[in-house]
């Protein structure tokens, strides 16, 4: 499963480095990043669907979820 951030719609709210700082980070100016890249560690699934839910701009994405 890996993770990524589409920054067309990521608008700053930091919910997604709030809730899973080991998958997200911020930049420069406060946007979401994703940290490495992207691949979301065993154990870590959920901190991801959390940031996923809780993104009011729906700018996150999992993807290879099964």
């Amino acid at each position: 499963m890996k993770v990524q951030i589409d920054p067309e719609r990521c608008q700053g709210h930091g919910r997604c480095y709030d809730l899973a700082p080991g998958l997200f980070g911020e930049d420069d100016e406060g946007y979401g990043t994703v940290l490495g890249d992207g691949a979301v560690e065993p154990g870590r699934e959920n901190e991801a669907r959390r940031a996923v839910a809780n993104c009011p701009e729906r700018a996150i994405d999992l993807t290879g979820e099964a």
